[in-house]
C-alpha cells in the first residue's frame, strides 16, 4: 500500500454541492436563489394555498351548508343481508367480528341494523344500533337485538 492507493472511507465523501461558499465555488453570490423576491430571503415559507397574490381557490369557491363535527356515522346493514349471511355461514349469533370477516363492514365501522327484508330463523344480533323495525323483526322470531 502506498499514497497512490489511498481513497476515502465508504460514505465519508458527500456528493452534494455546498452553496453560499464564495464565488469560486460556482454557487456563491445569490446561492442559486435568483435575484430579489420573497423566495430569495431567509426565513421564507409559503402559506398553504398561496397563489402569488391571486385570490386563492379556497376563497374563490362559494361555501354553503353545515357539517356537524360530532355526527356519528354508521354502516347500515339490513335484515335481508343478515339472513343471507346466516343461511350461508349457518350461525345463530351475528356479531361485528362475523360481519367484518365476511366483508360487510370494516374494523372501524359502527354498525346499525335496519329493518328491510325478513328473517326466517331465530338469531341473536349484536350491533351498535338498531332501528325499531329491526328490533321488532328480530324479537318476533325469538332472537335478541343486543346493543353494544
Amino acid at each position: 500500500m502506498d499514497l497512490s492507493n489511498l481513497k476515502p472511507a465508504e460514505g465519508s465523501v458527500k456528493s452534494r454541492k455546498r452553496i453560499g461558499r464564495g464565488q469560486g465555488s460556482g454557487r456563491g453570490g445569490t446561492s442559486t436563489r435568483g435575484h430579489k423576491g420573497a423566495k430569495s430571503r431567509s426565513g421564507y415559507s409559503q402559506k398553504i394555498g398561496f397563489e402569488g397574490g391571486q385570490m386563492p381557490l379556497y376563497r374563490r369557491v362559494p361555501k354553503y351548508g353545515f357539517r356537524n363535527i360530532n355526527r356519528v356515522e354508521y354502516r347500515s346493514i339490513n335484515l335481508d343481508v343478515i339472513q343471507a349471511l346466516v343461511s350461508a355461514v349457518n350461525v345463530e349469533v351475528v356479531d361485528i367480528e362475523l360481519l367484518i370477516t365476511n366483508g360487510l363492514a370494516s374494523k372501524n365501522d359502527r354498525i346499525k341494523i335496519l329493518g328491510r327484508g325478513e328473517l326466517t330463523t331465530k338469531i341473536d344480533v349484536k350491533a351498535n344500533a338498531f332501528s325499531a323495525s329491526a328490533v321488532k323483526a328480530i324479537e318476533s322470531k325469538g332472537g335478541q337485538a343486543i346493543k353494544i
